[in-house]
């Protein structure tokens, strides 16, 4: 079996690049096909990105707040692009302000993200999903 493909980007007008590097960097060593994008990336990148490299995951990071608004109608958008079933994941600190965590969890669920991450994770907890989510 061949190694996994992840789209890793940060979304919107956002220029945190330290934790972009970080997540690349780990994950590749993990074992991870890490198809960077890197920061100031459009829900459009995302998807191309997927599209072209036949990705199984789709990783947002969002560290200025705006996350919430930048991802809406990203789950749509993979459906009608042909990637119905990839793995969004999406973390950082992805809303505005301290908002009760289970409150932000269920909003981005419900925009049809897999695995929705608070600020502070480590990236050990997303290399286990992604072991768990893509069987690797």
């Amino acid at each position: 079996m061949g190694e996994k493909t992840i789209v890793l980007g940060v979304i919107g007008a956002d220029a945190h690049a330290v934790g972009n590097k970080i997540l690349d960097h780990t994950l590749s060593n993990a074992g991870y096909n890490v198809i960077n994008i890197g920061v100031l990336s459009s829900q459009e990148d995302f998807i191309n990105a997927a599209i072209e490299t036949k990705a199984e995951a789709i990783l947002v990071s969002s560290l200025y707040g705006q996350g919430e608004l930048d991802v809406k109608g990203l789950r749509e958008k993979c459906d009608e692009a042909g990637l119905e079933g990839i793995k969004l994941y999406v973390g950082g600190n992805i809303v505005v302000g301290k908002q009760d965590w289970e409150d932000v969890n269920g909003r981005f669920k419900a925009m049809g993200f897999d695995r929705v991450y608070k600020p502070g994770t480590s990236v050990e907890t997303t290399i286990n999903d992604l072991k768990e989510d893509l069987g690797a």
